[in-house]
């Protein structure tokens, strides 16, 4: 099974420039949790409504900063046509949650949740193999 046969079409991405409160609009517009954040078009990070709780909410850093001071970068990304077990086995190994999928021109074009793997995925022990170890603590 490929990532583009469970991954959930995602075509919204925001600027490296532009605001948290521009992002903040565009989450509760698009009911998403999570942004790529691009620059030239290309992929520098991701934003999730947790960055911009922990990173700026909570550091009281104006609504209006740019979305580079909080994003997460180093950003994991597959093709569409990756396989799904292995793009799982990534999310397990480095606790992610989320990976943006993209085509092989490289533009963002989904991404794949936990909840993906969990509903639209054949393999549910893997799911609930990769839940449990990316719910594990870091420190």
């Amino acid at each position: 099974m490929q990532l583009q046969d469970v991954m959930t079409p995602q075509l919204e991405y925001i600027g490296l420039n532009q605001s948290m409160l521009d992002a903040a609009r565009m989450m509760r517009e698009h009911d998403i949790g999570m942004l790529p954040v691009l620059e030239e078009n290309q992929i520098v990070g991701i934003l999730t409504d947790r960055d911009m709780v922990t990173r700026g909410l909570a550091e009281g850093i104006d609504p209006e900063t740019p979305v580079s001071r909080i994003m997460t970068s180093g950003v994991e990304v597959r093709h569409t046509d990756d396989d799904v077990e292995e793009a799982a086995r990534l999310m397990e190994r480095k606790q992610i949650r989320r990976l943006v999928v993209v085509d092989r021109t490289e533009r963002s074009v989904g991404v794949v949740s936990l909840g993906d793997l969990a509903t639209r995925s054949d393999q549910t022990e893997l799911s609930g193999e990769v839940l449990e170890e990316v719910s594990q603590p870091t420190h």
